[in-house]
């Protein structure tokens, strides 16, 4: 008996690392297909890129930079367009240990994760980057000339706008979490100091500037977030069988 107990929990587990395998192989696949469209429009995702740069030159000095950038930001903007399906492949991953009212909860909030992580990454890209820019390329400017590599610009704006765009998904999980009584928020009410601190320690990783003017535009609407999240989470928490008989 315990011998077949054993058998069975080892096919469980190779049942899951198939079906793990299987989840990162269709992920791989709408990334690749998406990033092929990219590729088409890449001179007009590069010229979106640009805006911020108010007209400064962006250079490559070596061979091999340009195209590589351009397999950058394609890969890139792969990943924001399948991001949608990327979450649902992931969800559908744990789909078999959710109940059926947890698998409905997850269905209303997929869109909602694809709306709040394009609302990160346009308030990013308009709220963000140019000030970013300005100052990064303004400082020292009466010292030397700015001569920006085509390949950091392009590594720093990314990397920006991937950062806030998860971030922006904080309401949508708490609300899920809070919902299937995984997360209380009267923790997170409790918790809101160390959130407000960790907003300007976050601020300070994702900028790509150390100004304090900059880094509190991450960190206030990061604050925002929270304090959403904190109003969601009360609204959808679960409660007692008796108090909702009630």
């Amino acid at each position: 008996m315990p011998r077949k107990m054993s058998e069975d929990r080892k096919q469980s587990v190779l049942d899951h690392l198939q079906e793990l395998r299987r989840r990162l192989i269709r992920s791989i696949i709408a990334i690749a297909v998406a990033s092929v469209i990219a590729f088409v429009f890449y001179d007009w995702i590069f010229y979106i890129l640009k805006l911020p740069t108010q007209g400064i030159n962006l250079v490559y000095i070596e061979m091999t930079e340009m195209i590589g950038t351009i397999m950058k930001v394609c890969l890139f903007a792969g990943i924001i367009l399948a991001m949608p399906y990327l979450v649902y492949q992931g969800i559908m991953f744990v789909s078999p240990a959710l109940t059926s009212r947890e698998k409905k909860y997850v269905y209303i909030i997929l869109p909602w994760i694809a709306l709040m992580f394009m609302g990160g990454v346009v308030f990013g890209y308009f709220v963000l980057i140019p000030p970013a820019t300005r100052f990064l390329i303004s400082f020292g400017a009466d010292i030397a000339s700015p001569e920006i590599r085509v390949g950091n610009y392009v590594a720093v704006v990314a990397r920006l706008l991937l950062a806030i765009g998860i971030v922006f998904e904080m309401p949508v999980i708490t609300t899920f979490l809070a919902r299937l009584g995984v997360l209380k928020p009267q923790w997170l009410s409790k918790h809101r100091r160390l959130a407000i601190i960790f907003a300007f320690i976050l601020a300070a990783i994702i900028t790509p500037t150390f100004d304090p003017i900059n880094q509190s535009l991450v960190a206030i609407p990061l604050i925002v977030l929270y304090e959403m999240s904190i109003w969601l989470a009360k609204l959808v928490q679960k409660r007692p069988p008796a108090e909702e008989a009630a």
